[in-house]
């Protein structure tokens, strides 16, 4: 049961804060420098995480014996290479993690027991990239199941066609694999947040945290796929995983603007064993604001319901209601509020906050085809920084339609996109007064201060 919860160790996460463990100022700089302590970039919590701090990736080493099946690519002229037919050789051959190049396609294996997931694309990113994308599908499987259910129907059957415990839920694993595709969340493995007034944030998380049930683990506000507020149990921690899986299981159904919505979810990265029950609800039905409570007993949806009906009292009493809504006219900011004439686009990643912000994709991106190019490039970017046998600092890319730029540091990372005509010097330059910029709209870009029950 998901009472049963794990604790984030203490000595990950002391007394709430994320202190600098290398003894270095605690003062917030203006313009961070690759020596930044983490916890002190722009977006950093100042009064603990929300999320569990995680690597970029998986271990994908430690993998585990078992075999599955799943759709392969159909064959034909121009497109990927027919996969194996026989799985149990999969399972013997790909024990780990394994890349094989065809045509110009890569096929990816990722194992986990009972499981062997499998990608075929012909992409910019890297093995390790496809590999999180396959996690994120099982992730997915066992959001639906738990990971106990899975275990026990392969021990009972090995050769279980899973396909028909998972009938029905087709939209969502499609759904997921639409914003992988289009969404940078999971490329940076951070959360969102919708631009908000300090004051307003604060009194939307102020609400959230009085109007609690006691079964209640976290309290989350959203609005199309971008974090509102988040309010959690004490010493419990929300892993961005996780809080993807949610976003994506709340945008593939249009059936939770008709009411309120009581469903099981398994939380596999903080408890894959059992389920939490899920109060879904829109808080008007012409609104894209999302309220989600996690509650751990199945039996307490009147107590939790009995919260939504409060933190909406609370809003209005707070005249946090009409600025909620203000807000969502305008759920982006534009490049061109940070002042850089060359700058198209950036992403912009907090480490220790889990969080990231990046302003709208305008012209000359406002094809979808065009969209996907550019974010082609940042996983480009971001495989080489994050090479697993030869990572990169810095890394400077020209080409004919736009240059890039990236930074990766022990406490950010930032992808910027420039005008094909600036040059690398002025694309250095400009990285100092981005980051005055992000530390100046911190407080509106980032939830700063994140609350507990």
């Amino acid at each position: 049961m998901a009472a049963d919860m794990q604790r984030k160790r203490s000595s990950e996460c002391p007394d709430g804060t994320l202190a600098p463990s290398d003894g270095q100022s605690m003062e917030r700089a203006e313009s961070p420098t690759p020596g930044l302590a983490q916890g002190m970039e722009p977006g950093a919590g100042q009064e603990g995480a929300m999320f569990v701090h995680a690597r970029s990736y998986e271990d994908l080493t430690e993998s585990e014996d078992g075999a599955a099946s799943g759709d392969s690519p159909k064959e034909g002229a121009g497109g990927p290479p027919p996969l194996p037919a026989d799985m149990r050789q999969i399972s013997q051959d790909f024990s780990e993690l394994s890349t094989q190049l065809t045509d110009g396609y890569k096929v990816v294996f990722v194992r986990r027991s009972p499981l062997v997931l499998v990608a075929v694309a012909r992409t910019r990113q890297s093995a390790q990239e496809l590999a999180q994308e396959l996690l994120y599908i099982y992730y997915q499987i066992l959001s639906l199941l738990t990971g106990a259910q899975l275990s026990h129907i392969f021990q009972q059957k090995q050769n279980y066609d899973l396909r028909r415990l998972l009938s029905g839920s087709e939209r969502i694993t499609d759904n997921l694999l639409q914003l992988m595709a289009r969404d940078p969340s999971f490329l940076m493995g951070a959360a969102r947040c919708l631009p908000l007034a300090a004051a307003v944030r604060d009194a939307v998380s102020a609400s959230l945290q009085q109007a609690r049930a006691r079964s209640l683990v976290f309290s989350i506000l959203l609005a199309r796929n971008q974090l509102v507020a988040l309010v959690r149990r004490k010493d419990q921690f929300l892993h961005p995983i996780d809080l993807h899986l949610l976003f994506n299981l709340i945008s593939s159904s249009s059936s939770f603007r008709e009411g309120e919505a009581w469903t099981p979810v398994c939380l596999p990265k903080f408890n894959a064993a059992g389920f939490f029950h899920a109060h879904i609800s829109y808080l008007e039905p012409d609104t894209d604001l999302c309220l989600l409570l996690v509650s751990t007993d199945r039996e307490d949806f009147f107590a939790v319901s009995d919260c939504r009906r409060r933190f909406q009292e609370r809003l209005r009493k707070r005249g946090a209601h009409l600025a909620l809504r203000e807000a969502l006219r305008t759920p982006y900011y534009s490049v061109a509020q940070v002042g850089i004439p060359d700058l198209r686009h950036f992403l912009y990643k907090s480490k220790s906050s889990g969080l990231f912000t990046s302003p709208e994709i305008e012209a000359p991106y406002t094809s979808e085809e065009e969209q996907e190019r550019l974010l082609g490039l940042y996983q480009y970017l971001h495989s080489r920084a994050h090479n697993a046998s030869r990572p990169l600092k810095t890394i400077y890319y020209t080409g004919p339609n736009e240059n890039l730029l990236a930074w990766v540091t022990g406490a950010f990372e930032l992808y910027m996109c420039y005008s094909p005509l600036g040059t690398k010097a002025s694309a250095v330059s400009a990285i100092h007064k981005l980051m005055r910029w992000i530390r100046k709209e911190e407080d509106r870009l980032f939830i700063l201060t994140p609350l507990t029950y």
